[in-house]
């Protein structure tokens, strides 16, 4: 069975810990980054965790992206047939693998604050499963289900979110989705077995906006999976251990487009200026965007329990102006 690695500040020290309960056993051992962490390897990480007498409550440790930078973070879109009847896209599984990348300036804490830029009008959240990259890919590789635990070493929650209107009327996804604290991570890191494997694909997806149920899916309706998005990627970049690869999320988003306002917004023709009224007058009735004080919950398990990446939430605040 795997453990949940927890990444946190105690009396301003950085540490890492295993969860056992309630509390947290730190490692014996300091890493600056997720990469050296995961060099050391889950067997070894136990044996240092065996050592360790004294233990901390997770009600006194301040909670860390258990994904460091640097890092690369690879993004799969539209990767749910729900989330793509939302989003004005037919439903059924596409020819391509939509992918796009986000600054890893975007980590933040499991409940660090999310900061609203001033200009953005339209805040999204995605839940999204996170599967964090165990072994150097710097060639192509043929990846499958009987090989994946060499090249994923554990999940995490992370929240995808966007700025809609920065994103569609801008046609530039990175931009949308990269602000600072735009992806929280955590709270726990879980490391993978072997015999964890086929569970990603059958790992329970849920989103809270305040007490409201928005987001509730299984990974099993992804349409492409993570075997083959690595090969696929394998033969484009490359990953060191540490990385992180959002699979895409399920529907139930604040964006709701109809098949003509998507049409339009992917008409290179139209201009950003016409693409931002479109997105902000199709918009317009909607209640569902994130405003300032909201309170967004994230949880992804299995349905026995056996894997439990934590609770994500974190709080919209604005921006401070930078004037003020």
């Amino acid at each position: 069975m795997g453990i949940q690695i927890v990444h946190f500040l105690h009396q301003s020290n950085k540490k890492w810990g295993v969860v056992k309960g309630d509390s947290v056993l730190t490692i014996g051992k300091d890493f600056e980054t997720l990469s050296s962490l995961l060099e050391e390897g889950i067997d070894n990480i136990k044996r240092l965790v065996d050592h360790q007498k004294g233990h901390l409550s997770l009600n006194e440790i301040e909670f860390l992206s258990p994904v460091t930078q640097p890092a690369r973070i690879v993004c799969q879109g539209a990767n749910y047939g729900s989330h793509r009847a939302e989003s004005g896209l037919e439903a059924k599984r596409p020819p391509f693998n939509m992918i796009f990348t986000k600054a890893d300036s975007s980590l933040s804490g499991a409940k660090d604050p999310i900061i609203c830029p001033e200009h953005v009008k339209l805040l999204d959240y995605e839940i999204e499963l996170g599967l964090v990259i165990g072994k150097e890919i710097s060639e192509s590789q043929v990846i499958t289900e009987e090989n994946l635990h060499e090249y994923v070493a554990g999940l995490v929650i992370a929240n995808d979110v966007s700025a809609r209107d920065v994103q569609l009327s801008q046609s530039q996804w990175y931009k949308g989705k990269s602000y600072r604290t735009f992806c929280p991570v955590g709270p726990y890191l879980y490391l993978l077995e072997k015999e964890d494997i086929p569970l990603i694909n059958d790992l329970e997806l849920k989103l809270w906006v305040n007490d409201e149920l928005r987001q509730s899916t299984n990974t099993k309706d992804i349409l492409f999976k993570p075997d083959e998005t690595l090969t696929e990627l394998s033969e484009l970049m490359n990953f060191s251990p540490g990385d992180l690869l959002l699979t895409g999320t399920t529907g139930g988003v604040a964006l709701r487009l109809s098949a003509e306002v998507t049409a339009e917004l992917m008409n290179p023709v139209v201009s950003g200026e016409e693409k931002m009224k479109l997105i902000l007058s199709s918009q317009s009735e909607s209640n569902l965007y994130l405003k300032e004080n909201d309170v967004v919950h994230c949880e992804i398990k299995s349905a026995d329990g056996r894997i439990n990446l934590g609770s994500l939430e974190n709080k919209v605040v604005h921006a401070i102006p930078v004037n003020a």
